[in-house]
């Protein structure tokens, strides 16, 4: 099936999700508390078994749910893409015993996932992180004991496991860093909220040589940057995702504003200048959503493009959403700023995707380096 059109068994299904997260999540997620885990609210998604669908998506599906729920309810997408983004270390490169240990309770929206790689140190530059890794072989057999900081990661410091990248080679660049699944009672793990715009919880992880052995070790020791950046090239078309969900609520809700609302004499829709806004807030969301498609269909095909197509999707499409969120409020006037108004809520979430999973500036970087390479 072309990107550009979904099947009906994908439009059907697209319509389902965004009805529950209207119906039914939307008030789980308003009961919530803004920077804190909203249990209730992952234990529904659990039941309506989307987390299960989750962890087996393609990267189609994946780009699918977050659009749909984004349309909806903000707070139940990003809840779910969370406990994908936390897991997915585990689906790719974790041992059975890992993946039957914790994948069922994802699953079923009772264990939380987070993927700890930002420092703050490094950020974007993902290969820059410093956590050590320092070996010391115990009773158990050989591990290491992690130090440093983590901050920036969605999820903490309430998740219960951590996704951990550390640097277990000094010097080496990229190829040096390990992923270990760590539990977040393990002895020296602490952490601390921080206060952020967007209501999800993010927090900073303190390891004060938290011990890991082998088994926790998710792939190959030293080769963890890659299963990040496996994990990201799926994510990132999917950011997009959410982006192009908010952008097409606020889409709706301008055009339902502007035919209702009169002034000068007539609807909004009426004057050329706001038609034309309208207009261009429509054809950038569509560019968007295909952008979405084809970077997503390119994964699931195993196309060698995909490092660029993920970055030009989530690039295009998280500046697309700020910009008709934007655009929205403007024609909404001084209603969309009032607390509790839908804009209001989407203009506080749409700004974090040009940051998260590698920045608007990192994503031209990639393209550029693919273009060239």
């Amino acid at each position: 099936m072309p990107v550009f059109s979904l099947d009906p068994a994908q439009k059907s299904w697209c319509d389902e999700l965004r009805a529950v997260s209207a119906d039914r999540l939307r008030p789980l997620a308003d009961k919530g508390e803004p920077g804190r885990i909203n249990r209730p609210l992952l234990a529904a998604l659990g039941e309506l078994g989307l987390l299960d669908r989750l962890l087996g998506a393609g990267a189609l599906d994946l780009c699918l749910l977050r659009e749909s729920l984004a349309h909806g309810c903000t707070e139940a997408e990003t809840a779910l893409a969370l406990q994908g983004l936390g897991s997915y270390p585990l689906v790719q490169a974790g041992t059975e015993e890992q993946r039957l240990r914790w994948l069922p309770e994802v699953a079923a929206g009772r264990a939380v996932a987070a993927f700890a790689l930002s420092e703050p140190g490094a950020g974007s530059d993902a290969a820059a992180l410093a956590l050590a890794a320092v070996r010391e072989d115990g009773p158990d057999g050989p591990g290491w004991l992690l130090t440093g900081d983590k901050r920036w990661i969605s999820n903490a410091p309430e998740a219960d496991f951590y996704t951990v990248f550390a640097r277990t080679t000094p010097g080496a660049g990229a190829r040096g860093v390990t992923a270990f699944l760590v539990p977040a009672d393990r002895p020296g793990l602490t952490g601390t909220p921080i206060e952020m715009l967007s209501p999800h919880p993010i927090g900073s992880l303190a390891f004060d040589s938290v011990r890991v052995g082998a088994a926790d070790v998710l792939g190959e020791v030293d080769q963890g940057f890659r299963v990040a950046m496996n994990t990201l090239n799926l994510f990132r078309p999917s950011v997009g995702a959410f982006a192009v969900g908010m952008a097409g609520a606020a889409l709706e809700a301008t055009l339902l504003h502007t035919a209702d609302r009169t002034a000068f004499g007539g609807p909004l829709k009426d004057l050329q200048s706001v038609s034309h806004q309208v207009a261009e807030m429509a054809t950038r969301t569509e560019a968007a959503r295909l952008l979405v498609y084809a970077a997503a269909e390119a994964y699931d095909a195993g196309a060698p493009d995909v490092p660029r197509r993920s970055a030009m999707a989530k690039l295009f499409a998280t500046e697309t959403a700020q910009y008709v969120v934007d655009a929205a409020v403007q024609l909404h006037g001084a209603r969309a700023l009032q607390r509790g108004h839908l804009l209001e809520h989407l203009y506080r979430e749409v700004r974090a995707p040009r940051i998260y999973e590698g920045a608007t500036e990192v994503q031209r970087t990639i393209i550029a380096k693919e273009l060239y390479g």
